[in-house]
């Protein structure tokens, strides 16, 4: 069996799985929802970093490799789980203030994060399927955000993107998932996952795509082990963006399926 052959497969097993676990007769996709970290630009090593930095600074510990296992995480999400470990409370408002402008400060003064490779081909053919795509993220690293329409121009529409600023629980809560659904289906959200597909890098991230019950393929783009993110929920697993864009052409065909494996 060679590559493609393979990774078809593997797709037509996991579609299968997934159909079955929420009990839908088909697959019908319209909608692809991008992490931005780590997935649309190579920017999780600048966080960590920065995190890793900006904790030391308030006197309190944040290993980089932790870091990546927040991600996804609203910046006082983040904080007030270092918070609650290390003080025993949670960080006032002002504090979370303080904390995370120090740390946007630090992340804006790193060399800018590059486009992840492979991800504007994909977001390409994605689009030229028919399939809407939109950002779905954690962050509110305004620099990141402006990047957007920069790095990617004629993908995404202003109107659909959920960011840390439009949301009450950031991930691994499926509030950000579900408001993609919302913003793309209204009021048909709720009867709509099957209409949607999620591209995610981070555990966090995984979880909450998997808890607004949509089909949720992983790109393995930072330093964590496969298995924690097949442990998170993944339905599928890539090692890059690049090979999710190599096999793009070779998964689209199965997107409209009432494949039942």
């Amino acid at each position: 069996m060679n590559e493609n052959s393979r990774v078809e497969t593997e797709w037509k097993r996991a579609v299968g799985r997934w159909l079955r676990i929420h009990e839908e007769e088909r697959m019908d996709v319209q909608l692809a929802m991008f992490d931005m970290d780590g997935v649309l630009f190579d920017s999780m090593k600048n966080h960590a970093k920065s995190w890793h930095e900006t904790m030391a600074h308030f006197g309190l510990t944040l290993p980089v490799e932790e870091a990546y296992l927040h991600e996804g995480r609203t910046g006082a999400g983040t904080i007030n789980i270092v918070s609650l470990r290390e003080r025993g409370h949670e960080a006032t408002q002002q504090e979370i203030n303080d904390i995370y402008a120090y740390k946007s400060q630090m992340f804006n003064a790193m060399p800018t994060a590059e486009p992840m490779r492979g991800a504007y081909e994909l977001l390409q053919q994605v689009k030229a399927d028919g399939i809407t795509p939109m950002v779905v993220t954690g962050s509110g690293q305004k620099t990141l955000l402006e990047r957007l329409a920069k790095n990617f121009p004629g993908i995404f529409s202003p109107s659909l993107m959920v960011t840390a600023f439009d949301v009450k629980h950031g991930k691994p809560d499926p509030e950000p998932y579900l408001m993609g659904l919302h913003k793309m289906f209204g009021n048909a959200a709720g009867l709509s996952k099957h209409r949607a597909i999620v591209v995610e890098n981070a555990p966090l991230g995984i979880e909450a795509a998997v808890a607004a019950g949509v089909f949720t393929i992983a790109v393995n783009t930072g330093p964590l082990p496969d298995q924690v993110l097949l442990d998170a929920g993944a339905d599928l697993l890539f090692p890059s963006m690049q090979a999710l864009c190599d096999a793009w052409t070779h998964l689209a065909p199965n997107f409209t399926t009432s494949l039942l494996l």
